[in-house]
């Protein structure tokens, strides 16, 4: 029997110390992107991770709090977008914050490094005119047409993510409200559909049919729309619209939502549940987005404009 060496393996080592310490970034992300499993988060989500969880420069296990801040000097001197930086940012977070939590690396490498701040633009939204120009521009003589004009106006009359709205199905809409399941937050909350959206939803789903699928939003084919499918359709419209000082996408029409929600009187209160947010904080940075609106709502509806 030949003698062993003396000198412990880094597997015996984490025997010897009951210590759960990584060595490699293979081992730390596959530990990683099993939690992310086991959270049942989006594929989207994990993509998310995938594409930002690396550094050419050295592995991520062996990063200091000094490494991380050269990383964002280097990605500034190259004029990258701060949103970029910070989206780069709360990947390696939510990394190093998992692998501190259980104990897999001595110190977090981000415990110290803040976010860049990012400058507050207003984002543009559709005005009145434009909304109705696109819903003008579906050929409801047509199935697409039709399909098309519904979805446009479930998107600007539930403020609905894109995501949540591939994912409803026909059972989900009910008498004049819908259940959205597929959230961002997990959390499934019920948005409430207006009378000219229940009288044209009633339209499509009997038009709709049958199909070989119990996805809402169907192709030609019978078979469920995809996301992509419908951003083309948008798409489409925003080069028949003509509409070139904002652009026409999914966002958007979730952005005009909320805009004209806030404008015809809604409370925040109120436009957090439509939106589905968790927090109200999140749902008044979509409030101060148009703060000319807000200033000529409060010449108009200011406490002082009917007293003197």
């Amino acid at each position: 029997m030949s003698k062993r060496r003396n000198l412990l393996s880094d597997d015996e080592l984490k025997i010897a110390t009951k210590t759960t310490f990584v060595t490699t970034d293979e081992e730390a992300l596959k530990l990683f992107y099993e939690d992310c499993l086991l959270r049942n988060l989006r594929p989207h989500t994990i993509k998310y991770y995938r594409e930002n969880l690396y550094y050419k420069q050295q592995t991520l296990i062996s990063m200091i709090e000094r490494d991380i801040k050269q990383m964002i000097v280097e990605m500034k001197e190259r004029d990258l977008k701060t949103t970029t930086i910070n989206t780069k940012l709360r990947a390696l977070r939510c990394f190093f914050n998992f692998l501190y939590k259980n104990k897999h690396i001595k110190k977090n490498p981000m415990a110290n490094v803040k976010l860049l701040k990012e400058r507050r633009e207003v984002v543009p939204s559709f005005s009145k005119e434009q909304v109705k120009l696109l819903f003008s521009l579906c050929d409801k003589k047509t199935f697409i047409g039709v399909r098309d004009y519904t979805i446009m106006l479930l998107m600007l009359d539930t403020a609905i993510r894109l995501n949540e709205l591939v994912n409803i199905e026909l059972t989900d809409v009910k008498e004049h409200e819908i259940v959205i399941r597929e959230t961002k937050t997990f959390f499934e909350r019920i948005v409430p559909m207006s009378k000219k959206l229940k009288e044209q939803m009633d339209i499509y789903i009997k038009i709709r049919g049958k199909a070989t699928t119990e996805r809402l939003f169907i192709n030609v084919d019978g078979n469920e729309l995809k996301r992509r499918s419908i951003q083309t359709r948008i798409e489409h419209y925003a080069k028949l619209s003509g509409i070139n000082n904002v652009r026409v996408s999914a966002h958007t029409f979730r952005h005009t939502s909320a805009k004209f929600f806030i404008q015809n009187g809604g409370n925040a209160f109120h436009l957090q549940q439509l939106l589905g947010h968790t927090s109200l904080e999140i749902t008044k940075k979509y409030v101060n987005l148009w703060s000319k609106d807000v200033a000529d709502s409060h010449k108009k509806y200011g406490a002082l404009s009917n007293i003197f």
